[in-house]
C-alpha cells in the first residue's frame, strides 16, 4: 500500500488496511463491538454475569469460576476440541466484574483485533479480508460484530432483501444439553466491523466460536483453523458446519430444493459445493421456523 489508511477510523487496537488505494467499499458505520439492534430486543453491552474472585494476574482451572468447563486458551490460542467432542464447546472469558487483572490469559476475544489485516477488492467476490502477517493455528483473528437482533427483526430484514442485495445477517444456533436451541442473529450491514468482509469458503481457514464475556449474548469470534501465511485471504464456512457435525441427508435434500434461490460460490476449493450456504428458516412462516435446527 502506498499509504496506511485505517478503515476502522482508529476504533480498533490495530489499524485496518484498505486496498487498492483510491477505492473503498460501500459506506457503513464502523463498530468493533456488537450493538443493540433497531428492535431493541437485546442489549449486548449489558453486564449480567458475576465475576470471579481470583486475586491473581491470571486465572487457573479448578480455581476460577469462569473456567468451570476447563482451560479456554493456551498462549493466546484456543484449546483444541477433543476427539470425543462433536461440537465446538462453549467459551466463557473473564469479564468486567472479575477481580483478576487485564493480563489474565482468559481475556482474549474481548481485547479486540491484535493482527494486521487488510480489506481488499477480490476478482469475483467483491471485497474480502486478508492477513498481512503469519497467524498461528488457534489464534483469535477477529469478531463478526454488528447489530444484535431479535428473530422477528432479523426475519423482516431478510425478507426485505432483493436478489441483488448482499446478505450479511448471520444466524448462529447453539444446541444445548437439554435439547433446546439458542439463536443469535447479528447484522453488520449498516453497523459492523471487519468481520463483514469475510468471504465464504468450502475449505475455510477460520472457524467461528460463540464466546461469552459479560452476558449470554455471545461474541461471534473467528479463530485460525490452520497456520495462515501472510497475504492469504481469510474465510469461514457460512453454514457453521466446519468443526461441527456433517450435514444430514434431510438437510441435503432441503438444500438441493433451495438451489434455485441460492447464490453461486466462487471459493475455488477442491470440495466447492457450487453454491453459498442457504438458511431458509428466515423465509418461513413465524410459527414454523422459530427454534428450528440448522
Amino acid at each position: 500500500m502506498a499509504a496506511w489508511a485505517d478503515l476502522s477510523g482508529g476504533l480498533e487496537p490495530v489499524a485496518v488496511g484498505l486496498w487498492p488505494p483510491g477505492e473503498a467499499p460501500p459506506a457503513f458505520q464502523y463498530s468493533p463491538d456488537n450493538v443493540a439492534g433497531a428492535d431493541g430486543d437485546i442489549d449486548p453491552t449489558e453486564i449480567t454475569f458475576p465475576g470471579c474472585s481470583c486475586l491473581t494476574s491470571s486465572c487457573t482451572v479448578h480455581v476460577c469460576s469462569c473456567l468451570r468447563l476447563g482451560e479456554n486458551y493456551n498462549s493466546l490460542c484456543l484449546r483444541p476440541t477433543g476427539e470425543e467432542e462433536e461440537y465446538a464447546r462453549p467459551v466463557f472469558e473473564c469479564n468486567a466484574m472479575c477481580r483478576c487483572g487485564e493480563s489474565c490469559q482468559n481475556r482474549v476475544v474481548q481485547r479486540g483485533l491484535q493482527l494486521r489485516l487488510e480489506v481488499f477488492k477480490t476478482e469475483k467476490k467483491g471485497w474480502g479480508l486478508r492477513t498481512l502477517e503469519f497467524i498461528a493455528k488457534g489464534r483469535f483473528v477477529c469478531e463478526y460484530a454488528g447489530e444484535v437482533l431479535g428473530f422477528n427483526e432479523a426475519r423482516r430484514r431478510i425478507q426485505a432483501q432483493t436478489s441483488k442485495d448482499s446478505n450479511y445477517i448471520i444466524v448462529v444456533r447453539e444446541h444445548l444439553h437439554n435439547g433446546q436451541i439458542m439463536e443469535t442473529f447479528v447484522d453488520p450491514t449498516c453497523i459492523g466491523n471487519i468481520g463483514r468482509f469475510l468471504n465464504h469458503s468450502c475449505e475455510p481457514n477460520l472457524f467461528m466460536v460463540p464466546v461469552r464475556v459479560d452476558s449470554m449474548v455471545p461474541k461471534l469470534a473467528l479463530f485460525a483453523a490452520t497456520d495462515i501465511s501472510a497475504g492469504e485471504e481469510l474465510s469461514y464456512d457460512y453454514s457453521g458446519r466446519f468443526h461441527n457435525l456433517p450435514i444430514t441427508n434431510r438437510e441435503q435434500k432441503s438444500l438441493e430444493e433451495d438451489n434455485r434461490l441460492r447464490k453461486p460460490c466462487y471459493c475455488g476449493s477442491r470440495t466447492c459445493s457450487s453454491f453459498l450456504p442457504w438458511d431458509s428458516s428466515l423465509f418461513s412462516a413465524p410459527d414454523t421456523c422459530s427454534g428450528s435446527s440448522p
